[in-house]
Order: structure tokens, then sequence, then C-alpha cells
């Protein structure tokens, strides 16, 4: 699903908002309900009332009941009123008795006190006989919802306020946790941990903080990888140059002391080409790791280039034989001519360093139905299978004096080819045409030798 946290964000918002509502309108209800009845000891003072009035009544008489009324009204700042209600039908009409036992001239005790009226409710309290009425008018001070307006204020503003703050604090923690892990992640990445990754704990979640979380691990794997293989080089290169250093320093020394002159100046030269021919695959390696360049594609003779590339191979070593097969018609592909080039010169080169004086190295050219296979096949003595995708690698060789107990150690040759970035180049330069390479030992009783294939994309139509 597209904007998954979207969604979650919305669902949480929406919850949250209903949630919200109605939890507000449940306290409102509860609380104004709870708020609306008269206190019990304020009932209890009212029926106190109610019996002293009967008792005065019956015991000392109406003048003396008139007095204690008064007396009342001026505590309570209200009125009292002691009533007997006559009713009076008309039109030969008749209540029935079930309105009649309930009537009453004011308010129960027991009823609920609308809380936003203005004046006070008259409460009834019926005397023994059922049909006496003691009326007063509710004093003020036994009003329920004396702080209705500070709970109004804690429901209007102290609770949606909390609640609010709640759902804030939910979103921030969601939205917050894989970003501070990312933080961490990146503050733990810039002081030189390459291992870290963001998205390790966050498994659980799919959604765009999610696909951050990967994208900064493939960002870091890629930082990480390119910053181990420029120290890798490094390292590798100021190696290789100690060896031509140190041949050339013993040259100058010939020159300045006259000792074979004209020799130290061949070895001079011979190294100093050496060393640039060195540099320059070296920072053509360096600008294909980190840059991952996209080759500026055109239309390629492919049987013409390697027609030319053979025949060029074949006069270099002439003591070798060079075999090309491949189809009688031309076959034209979208490539990079140089890069292309350059990948299966190195690629051929290779094969013909260790391949024996007098024996062959065949080239051969299929087309396939979604590309095409350069297959390039060496009569060497092979290469361990542990190291058939080690080859690729800069500055890897094997040692060439003991091909059964062949190590990564490093053995520094007088030919130029002995540096060992050839196949590592052209790796970097077939895949950046988009094809890919890899290499197999041939395992025959009659025959031993090296074939590495080189795919490439090729458009039949």
């Amino acid at each position: 699903m597209k904007n998954r946290l979207l969604w979650k964000l919305f669902s949480i918002i929406a919850v949250g908002t209903v949630i919200f509502f109605w939890l507000i309108d449940l306290v409102a209800s509860h609380t104004e309900e709870s708020m609306s009845y008269i206190d019990l000891g304020y009932r209890a003072e009212l029926r106190a009332y109610a019996k002293d009035a009967e008792h005065i009544l019956y015991e000392e008489g109406e003048e003396a009941l008139s007095l204690w009324v008064k007396e009342i009204e001026e505590k309570e700042d209200t009125w009292i009123a002691i009533s007997r209600p006559v009713i009076n039908n008309l039109a030969d009409t008749q209540l029935s008795d079930a309105y009649l036992s309930t009537f009453t001239l004011g308010r129960d005790l027991e009823w609920k006190i609308h809380l936003y009226f203005s004046e006070n409710p008259t409460m009834d309290i019926p005397f023994d006989d059922g049909v006496t009425r003691f009326l007063i008018q509710l004093p003020q001070r036994m009003r329920p919802g004396k702080n209705l307006f500070i709970i109004d204020l804690l429901l209007q503003i102290a609770l949606p306020f909390l609640i609010l703050c709640l759902i804030t604090f939910i979103l921030y923690r969601y939205v917050m946790k894989p970003l501070k892990r990312l933080e961490k992640a990146t503050r733990r990445f810039s002081e030189g941990d390459f291992n870290v990754r963001a998205s390790e704990s966050l498994t659980q979640r799919k959604d765009e903080l999610t696909r951050l979380s990967s994208t900064f691990d493939n960002m870091a794997d890629r930082i990480s990888t390119l910053i181990i293989d420029q120290r890798q080089l490094l390292a590798d290169l100021s190696h290789e140059l100690r060896t031509p250093l140190t041949r050339l320093n013993i040259a100058v020394d010939c020159v300045e002391q006259d000792l074979d002159s004209q020799n130290a100046l061949e070895r001079l030269r011979y190294e100093s080409s050496n060393m640039q021919g060195l540099i320059d695959d070296a920072l053509t390696l360096a600008w294909f790791n980190t840059e991952s360049p996209k080759l500026i594609l055109e239309k390629v003779d492919i049987t013409s280039l390697l027609q030319i590339i053979v025949d060029d191979a074949q006069y270099e070593f002439s003591q070798h034989t060079v075999v090309l097969k491949q189809p009688d018609q031309a076959l034209f592909i979208n490539s990079a001519h140089q890069a292309l080039t350059a990948a299966v010169e190195n690629i051929i080169r290779n094969g013909l360093f260790h391949t024996p004086k007098g024996k062959t190295l065949t080239v051969e050219l299929k087309q396939e139905s979604h590309h095409l296979l350069i297959e390039i096949k060496d009569q060497g003595c092979g290469v361990p299978e542990e190291y058939l995708e080690e080859i690729f690698k800069p500055f890897f060789r094997i040692k060439q004096g003991d091909q059964k107990n062949q190590t990564d150690e490093r053995s520094v040759s007088s030919q130029k080819s002995g540096y060992g970035l050839g196949l590592a180049l052209a790796k970097r330069q077939i895949l950046a045409l988009g094809g890919s390479i890899h290499a197999k030992n041939i395992e025959k009783e009659t025959e031993t030798g090296l074939m590495v294939f080189i795919e490439l994309p090729y458009d039949v139509s």
C-alpha cells in the first residue's frame, strides 16, 4: 500500500478525534448528572424543617408556626408556605386517583435540579397526613452546581488539552522512534562505524519511514563499500609503487655514478611507463567505483571490433596463436566503443599472458536470444576454484611459480600486465555497459585453461 504512513496517521487522528469528543461528552454528561441533585445533607435539613413545622402546627398552633416560618425565612433568605391544596373540578370532571396520589405543588427532594435556571425551584415535602404540604424555595446555599463554572473550564479547556497532548505524544513517538534510530545510525556512521544499519529494528513497519531507513542502509552499504575499496586501492597502489620506485632509484644511482648508463636510462623509461600505466589504470578503476558512470552508447559493429582487437593481439603476441570465431554477418550493438575495446583487450591480453608460447587462445562470439556472448578461452593452467571471483578484484594476482599451490601472494612481474588491474577494470567496464562477466576452468583430459564469458545486451530487433 502506498502512503502507508499517511493512512496510519490518519487512522490515529480520526480514531483519536472520535474518542476525544466521546470522552468529553461522557465526562460532561456524567459530571452534570452527578451535580444536578441536592446534597444528601441538605435533603436531611429540608426534611427536618418539614418535621419541625408539622410538630409546631399540631402541638403549638398556627401562631407559633408563623413565628417559626419567619425565623427560618430570614435565616435561609427564602420563603416558606404550609398549604393544603384544594382542587375544583369543572364540567363534572374528576382527577384520577393515580394522579391525586402523585400530585405535588413543588418538586420532590429526589428530583434533578436544572443547573442553568436562574431561579431556585420550590421543594415540596408532604406531612404525615398526606394532604398538608411543606413548601420552601430551595435556599441558595443548598443549590447544586456551585462549582459549575470551574467544572466547565476543566471540561472545555483542561480535558481537551490533556487529550490532545496525549494524541500528539502518541503521534510524536510513532514518527520520531524510527527517526531517532536513523539519527543514531547516521551519527555512528559519521563517526566511522560503517557496519551500522538503521532498518534492522524496523522490520515490523512497512511505511515511508521504513523505506527511508532502507534508503539510508543502501546508501551506507554503497559508501562503506566505496570507502573500504578506496582504502584498499590506496594501500595496494602504494604497495605496487614501491618496487618500481626502488628500481627507479637504483637506475638514477647508476646514471649518477656513470655505471651502465644506457641500460639505466632504458630502465628509467620502462619503469616510468609502467608507473604511468599503473596510475592511469588505478584512477580509471577508482572513477568506475566511485562515480558508477553511465557511458554514452553508440552503434558498434562488434564483429569488426573483435577482428581488430584479435589482429592487434596476434601482432603483439606473435609467438601465440589467436583464433577468432564469429558470425559472417555484421552485428551491431548499443555500446561504448572505447570501454568495450579496453575490456575485451584486457581479457585477451591476460589470457595470452598466462598461455604458454606456441599455444592457442580462442575468441568466439555467439548470438543468443537476448544477448551476445563472447567466450575467451586460453590454454594456461587455469585458476583454483576458490579464486574464480577473486581474480576480478584490483591487484589480485596468483603466483605463477606454483600453479598447483597458488596463493594470493603478490609477485611483481617485469611485464606491464602483471599489476592485477586488467581484469578488475574489464569487469567494471562490462558492468557499466549493462553486461556481466564471469570465469570458469576448462577441465578436460586433453585440455586445460581458463574460459572467460562476457554477456552483452543485444536487441535482436
